[in-house]
């Protein structure tokens, strides 16, 4: 069926800017291009240096615009009156930010339905920067996606709409996105069409229940085995697959990528003694007294791939043996400071 002037389908289009640079932001404009919307601009962080040779590289959003032959803009604000007014001409009815970052008041005011958020928490809980990640640490059952009309603050705004999916035992940061990135998707979308044909309704967020999720940093990466073997295991399957957990052993780095909590206790011992392992699990002694159990089942050695424990065991028993200590510094054995060896370090 054709659009006519008048027709439902020509009066529900939205005129749309988008704005947002990761994976995640990549996929909601991935879906918004095969919608009944139009894009008419896209805007993303400038590019950025990336890989061993630091050679500046392309925002997902900015690539995946590009493909589809969308305008770029890549400001490194939009503060300046010149770059608002460069919005303004857009003549856009709605702008749709996915992680692309805080607008100042004069440019949510721009488009005719303001500014929207997809945001990757059940709001108000886990505003802020890594919301997937901590809600996993956090030990949370459930995330999920706001869609919400943005104002200055910080992930502040009315709701317009949510989905909910559950974080089960296995869970990573990994498997969340990318769950959460087609449900935002899909529940943008939706918000959009209610949007256009004003049969949507703004609840405000409740004053309760406020939660603010930190940037993830590198440093938060080394585990300390003195803290419960729940709170571990959390941890690290939040950090996988970035900036993924990991402990000393001897003078290399041992990446952990997914573990769980042993029910029940064993005699206390030094919290980071590799115990007697299983077939398919390293266990390792945490808690204050050491007298909780960590089990993980999937690592990764320096210069070697992720896999199971099952095979790790195999390939590298030795280091793996019984009564090894994990998560002594390494930089003590280095004789470097604490604070020097860790800053910036890769695990």
């Amino acid at each position: 069926m054709s659009d006519t002037p008048g027709s439902p389908q020509l009066m529900s289009r939205l005129r749309v800017v988008f704005a947002g640079t990761p994976e995640f932001a990549a996929s909601s404009l991935a879906t918004l291009l095969e919608s009944q919307h139009e894009v008419v601009a896209v805007y993303t962080q400038p590019d950025r240096p990336a890989g061993r040779g630091r050679k500046l590289s392309p925002s997902p959003v900015k690539q995946l615009a590009l493909e589809h032959g969308l305008p770029v803009y890549q400001p490194q604000t939009l503060k300046a009156p010149a770059e608002q007014a460069e919005l303004a001409a857009l003549n856009a009815d709605i702008m749709v930010v996915v992680a692309y970052g805080l607008l100042p008041q004069a440019v949510l005011d721009i488009p005719r339905l303001g500014c929207v958020n997809v945001h990757a928490s059940l709001l108000p809980r886990w505003r802020g920067a890594a919301p997937i990640q901590r809600a996993i640490e956090a030990g949370d059952s459930v995330s999920g996606v706001t869609i919400m009309q943005m104002d200055a603050g910080l992930d502040t705004g009315a709701m317009l709409s949510e989905v909910r999916t559950p974080i089960t035992p296995r869970t990573t940061g990994g498997d969340l996105h990318d769950r959460l990135a087609i449900q935002g998707a899909n529940a943008l979308i939706n918000t959009l069409d209610a949007l256009a044909t004003d049969s949507v309704h703004a609840t405000p967020q409740p004053d309760a229940g406020v939660t603010y999720a930190a940037k993830l940093s590198k440093a938060e990466a080394e585990l300390d085995f003195h803290q419960p073997a729940q709170q571990l295991a959390n941890k690290i399957r939040a950090f996988n697959p970035w900036p993924v957990a990991w402990c000393a052993l001897g003078d290399d780095r041992l990446r952990l990528l997914m573990a769980n909590a042993e029910e029940g206790e064993q005699p206390p011992c030094e919290p980071g003694t590799l115990l007697k392992h299983g077939d398919d699990h390293l266990r390792i002694a945490c808690g204050e007294n050491g007298s909780e159990v960590l089990c993980v089942t999937s690592a990764q050695l320096p210069g070697g791939k992720a896999m199971a424990v099952r095979d790790l065991l195999n390939a590298r028993h030795a280091r793996l043996a019984s009564g090894t200590r994990l998560g002594a510094r390494l930089d003590t054995r280095l004789g470097k400071p604490a604070a020097q060896a860790s800053e910036g370090d890769t695990p």
